[in-house]
């Protein structure tokens, strides 16, 4: 259970920088981090971070499949969550 804490702080981490990344190039009309890198990340268990990202840099707020798929995998993650510690009891 320690090791996925430490990989899930990472992984978040991960994503919430991946996005900041990706509004500064953005900015400076530079190479971008690819959407399928920006979902990987959160489906790899980052949804938080992006979502964090997302709000804090106001980055993909206006792109759909960001708005509502981003909360709908941080959504189904933490179900999984729930049932796996449901599970264990």
């Amino acid at each position: 259970m320690k090791y996925l804490l430490i990989y899930l702080l990472i992984i978040n981490v991960l994503a919430f920088l991946a996005m900041m990344a990706d509004k500064r190039k953005a900015r400076r009309d530079k190479w971008r981090i690819s959407e399928k890198t920006l979902f990987l990340l959160a489906l790899a268990g980052g949804s938080a971070g992006s979502l964090l990202g997302m709000k804090l840099f106001r980055h993909k707020t206006r792109h759909r499949l960001f708005t509502i798929g981003m909360p709908a995998i941080l959504l189904v993650q933490l179900v999984l969550c729930f049932l796996f510690l449901m599970k264990g009891r």
